[in-house]
This record gives C-alpha cells, sequence and structure tokens, in this order.
C-alpha cells in the first residue's frame, strides 16, 4: 500500500469495490496509528465524480426508494439497507473530506480519516445485520442525496463543515431515537442496539464538523451563527424542519442560541 497518506486516501476514495475500500480504510488506519503514513505532500485532489461507488445499488430519486416498512423481514431489511447506504456513503464523504481541502491543519486529516474509519465499522455493523435478514448491500435501490452535497460544498471548506456534518449527519440524530423505536416495538432488539452504537459516534462525528466550522469562520472572521444559518437559507430555501434531537445535538456542539433558531422560537443575529 502507498506510504503517501494522500495518495492513499485518493486510491481508496477510487475503488469501486465495496469489500476492497473497507479493508483498505483500516489498513491506512493500522498505517497510520503505527506511524508509517506520511502527511508531508498533500498532492492534486480528486474530482467530485471520483467517488468509487459501486454498480449497485441502483440510485434513484428519493420519491422512488422503497418504503421502509417494520412490520415484516423484507420492511425492515430495506430500513437496514437504506442505512447500510447511508454509511458507504458517509465514508467517501470522509475520505473526500480529507483529500479534497489543502491548508488545513494535520489535525483535520487525521480527524476525517478517523471518521472514514468509523464509518467504516459502522457500515460493516449494519451490513452483517442486513446479511442477518436475508439481503445484500444493492439489493434495493438508493438516492445519493449525501454524495449530492459534497458535489454542491466541494468548492468551499467551510461549506462542507457546515453543510454535511452539521444538517445532514445531525438530521440523522434527530430521526435514529424514533427508528430504534420502531425497530424494537417489531422485535429486532438486535439493529436498535446496532444504532445505538452508531449513534454515539455520530455525535462526535457532527462535533468534529462544529469544531472545524468554528475554526473556519475564526480564521476568516465569520460570526458562525450568522454564517450558519446564511448558508442554511442559501441551499435549504424551503427551510428546515424538526423534530429535533435537542440533547444530542447540544453534545455535538449547537449552541442554545442555534437550537432556538432551528425551533423558530428565536430569530438568527
Amino acid at each position: 500500500m502507498e506510504s503517501d497518506f494522500f495518495t492513499a486516501i485518493r486510491e481508496c476514495l477510487h475503488l469501486s469495490d465495496v469489500d476492497k475500500k473497507l479493508k483498505m480504510t483500516h489498513q491506512i488506519a493500522s498505517a497510520l496509528r503505527e506511524g508509517k503514513m506520511d502527511l508531508s505532500h498533500f498532492g492534486r485532489p480528486l474530482g467530485v465524480d471520483a467517488n468509487g461507488f459501486p454498480e449497485s445499488p441502483k440510485l434513484v430519486k428519493a420519491t422512488q426508494v422503497p418504503k421502509r416498512g417494520f412490520g415484516s423481514i423484507e420492511g425492515r431489511a430495506i430500513m437496514m439497507h437504506a442505512i447500510a447506504h447511508i454509511e458507504f456513503n458517509a465514508i467517501n464523504l470522509a475520505l473526500d473530506a480529507v483529500q479534497r481541502f489543502p491548508d488545513m491543519p494535520e489535525e483535520y486529516y487525521r480527524d476525517w480519516f478517523r471518521i472514514a474509519d468509523e464509518e467504516v465499522y459502522h457500515f460493516e455493523l449494519v451490513r452483517a445485520h442486513l446479511r442477518y435478514l436475508g439481503a445484500e448491500y444493492g439489493d434495493y435501490p438508493a438516492h445519493n442525496g449525501l454524495w449530492e452535497m459534497a458535489e454542491k460544498t466541494a468548492h468551499n471548506v467551510l461549506e462542507r463543515m457546515a453543510l454535511v456534518p452539521r444538517v445532514l449527519e445531525a438530521r440523522g440524530l434527530d430521526v435514529t431515537p424514533g427508528i430504534q423505536k420502531k425497530l424494537r416495538q417489531s422485535g429486532d432488539n438486535h439493529a436498535a442496539t446496532l444504532l445505538d452504537i452508531i449513534f454515539a459516534d455520530e455525535i462526535g462525528h457532527v462535533e468534529i464538523g462544529t469544531k472545524w466550522f468554528h475554526y473556519l469562520c475564526e480564521k476568516e472572521g465569520r460570526h458562525p451563527e450568522k454564517t450558519f444559518f446564511a448558508l442554511l437559507d442559501n441551499y435549504f430555501p424551503k427551510g428546515m424542519y424538526g423534530p429535533y434531537n435537542i440533547e444530542a445535538r447540544e453534545e455535538a456542539g449547537f449552541s442554545d442560541h442555534e437550537i432556538q433558531i432551528l425551533l423558530g422560537t428565536e430569530q438568527p443575529i
């Protein structure tokens, strides 16, 4: 394996074979822990279309994704497939955050690669349960909303930190408890427990996004709240919607004022 960190990351991102991508991410993580990776040469980023996406699942519009009922084994399989697809996209998103943006502190690259490695673990957990339910990743259609936001924010690291972890991934914090409740009601306690593991890690991922968003705002002399809500207005002109997981968002670094603005009880500065 290439010992140049950024070259290895780009090779991994570009891989379309799911198992090879998972394995290589873990290999890079091991080499990085052992001090065998050189982070001194950033190099040239890949294009936004080089996300190493496999031939399946078939990508369709969000309205064409199968309904995710909980009353049958297949319904739960469709739900777990949707979660697996989110986790696979999250691997690519984290790898892309590492390889796309130059001139960031080394800690930034280490943070986002650690997220990539954790997303691999999440994908492996969900895929194992999906297989237990008799299905495989790629069996059902999926949509590509997460990666579309990566494409839209490829030009600016501040916008990427604001809109991927602090909007799309934070949305996962909002909806996961409801999914877990339905899984437990259907008798699938194992799946609900897997989501406990993922949920705890995802709080940390959103928190890292908040950390680097604030770093970039300070570096550019921008007010974090003003900047965040201006970006929301620009990218989501129809507005955001709840319900919001207040406790999880607070743990992930959202301020009280930001949460009140999301809830509609206060106005942006």
